[in-house]
């Protein structure tokens, strides 16, 4: 429903102080407008909390509490507060899970700053962002992603201890013939398993194997 009020407050949340600061300036300079920033998503809920805006403009991402999880958190605050997600990624994915945490849109940092107000504009009188067809892509193509996580994980999960170990060696920096050595076997041995490993993941090369093992928990990355 639209808003009663004379003007539209906007919160500008972004952890790049100048470009905090640049979107909120362009945002008050509009007729009707006023705007505030702050640089975290911990402090975006510091500020909801004392005095909810109109708007929040959300960055994406953010070191600390990212653009995803301030906006639920925003969300189980002020389930009525509307918040729009900017990022300089065109991203599908990104675009769905922040639709997912309860954003009404999503624009893009590298669309022209009219398109920011615009999009505030549509939000505040109760309009759309995007249309059913774009959120219905969106929501497949975060269907889809979350299938092949979970076959990927599935596959994860059939490595054996000394695959892992074997993989470990490798994200640790060592060459095949000193993961080998580190192991005690011999570089055919491993040749064999990685063999193995590359075919239980449904990968093409070591990259990708050790790849996906960090992105299911089962070795660490290299600091």
């Amino acid at each position: 429903m639209p808003r009663s009020s004379p003007t539209i407050s906007v919160l500008v949340v972004d952890d790049h102080r100048a470009v905090a600061e640049a979107i909120r300036s362009t945002v008050a300079q509009q007729r009707g407008f006023t705007a505030t920033s702050v640089t975290s998503g911990e402090e975006a809920i510091e500020a909801v909390r004392r005095r909810p805006p109109d708007i929040v403009l959300m960055d994406v991402s953010m070191p600390g509490l990212g653009g995803l999880e301030a906006t639920r958190r925003i969300k189980e605050l002020a389930p009525d507060l509307p918040v729009i997600m900017l990022s300089a990624f065109e991203d599908d994915l990104l675009k769905a899970r922040a639709l997912e945490a309860g954003a009404a849109g999503y624009v893009s940092k590298i669309d022209p700053m009219g398109a920011v107000i615009e999009a505030v504009r549509r939000t505040h009188a109760g309009k759309p962002i995007l249309d059913d067809e774009e959120v219905e892509r969106l929501e497949r193509r975060l269907r889809r992603r979350r299938l092949q996580d979970a076959t990927e994980r599935q596959r994860a999960n059939r490595l054996s201890e000394r695959e892992i170990e074997i993989l470990q060696a490798l994200a640790d920096g060592r060459s095949s013939r000193e993961a080998a050595s580190h192991l005690g076997i011999t570089p055919n041995t491993l040749r064999t398993h990685m063999q193995n490993v590359t075919t239980k993941l449904g990968v093409h090369s070591k990259v990708e194997a050790i790849v996906v093992a960090i992105r299911h928990g089962k070795i660490t990355a290299r600091s």
